[in-house]
């Protein structure tokens, strides 16, 4: 079974700060990296680290070569890349001393996808695959659309979230992975349980995963809902804590485990990632994650 990962990639520019800059503000940072970034490829590394067959398709645009060389190196097939002229999509982080983080995203070379890319990508891809998205590149409702038609099984962590996300086709749509501010915005209800009770009422085979920081996440699918505790971690930074957990998730799911084992696996991949700082480069591998768990 393949993953192919539809995704961003972005050069993160990364500012350590006191606190995020108010309006009227000029602030001077603390220290500044740059970083290989963007939710795709952070996810695709994930997938990668925890044990998965993926597949990464997007733009490299000018400035980027460094991102096909971040996914390859860490275990990720490139084929499917493509090259465009336009500026790579990049990202402005500022990190507080809390770890917390909010970011500035340019889409770049991301928004250059096209309907013929995309039919030429997923044709690869066979019944029974899954293809990983999320709301960083263009072309989503023909991803969405091809992958149905073919049988691919979609998971969608919609973020950015933005009001056009709600035209998708959700029947198409096998896991719903969000945070609790998103589980808000695409159901209109601010309780987990809330927005899950009408989503599952709207799309009856959708199943579900809520990220709720530091309380944890829950899992909703048709049969049950699993909750899962946040593992304790000195916080450096989050950047890539939710990419982490999407990532660990969606392997451990695709080899079989159970539901629990799942979540449990994915909490403490992404308890380990924010205890580092950067966001590809804070994800664990498989075998420190096993390892960690064997004293909780």
């Amino acid at each position: 079974m393949k993953i192919l990962n539809f995704g961003s990639l972005n050069m993160d520019y990364v500012y350590q700060v006191e606190h995020f800059v108010q309006p009227g503000e000029t602030l001077s940072a603390l220290s500044q990296a740059v970083n290989c970034g963007g939710k795709g490829l952070n996810q695709s590394i994930a997938l990668a680290k925890a044990g998965a067959e993926v597949y990464h398709a997007g733009c490299i645009g000018a400035g980027g070569e460094r991102l096909a060389r971040e996914l390859a190196e860490n275990g990720v097939d490139i084929s499917c890349l493509s090259t465009v002229e336009g500026i790579q999509g990049n990202a402005m982080i500022q990190v507080d001393r809390s770890g917390e983080n909010c970011i500035l995203l340019f889409g770049g070379s991301n928004r250059d996808i096209t309907p013929e890319m995309v039919k030429q990508v997923m044709d690869k891809f066979e019944p029974g695959d899954y293809l990983v998205l999320q709301n960083e590149v263009s072309c989503l409702p023909e991803m969405v659309a091809e992958a149905k038609a073919q049988g691919m099984k979609v998971v969608l962590n919609p973020s950015p979230f933005e009001e056009s996300l709600l035209q998708l086709d959700f029947d198409a749509i096998a896991w719903l992975l969000v945070n609790e501010v998103e589980a808000e915005q695409i159901s209109g209800q601010k309780n987990p349980d809330a927005a899950w009770q009408l989503l599952h009422r709207r799309y009856p085979a959708l199943c579900m995963v809520v990220t709720l920081g530091k309380e944890g996440a829950v899992c909703y699918t048709p049969e049950r809902k699993v909750e899962q505790k946040a593992y304790p971690s000195s916080v450096v930074d989050t950047t890539a804590a939710g990419d982490t957990f999407t990532g660990y998730f969606l392997t451990t799911l695709t080899e079989g485990m159970e539901i629990g084992e799942c979540m449990m696996r994915a909490a403490k991949a992404a308890s380990i990632s924010v205890s580092r700082a950067g966001a590809a480069v804070s994800i664990p591998g498989r075998q420190e994650v096993e390892e960690a768990l064997k004293s909780v």
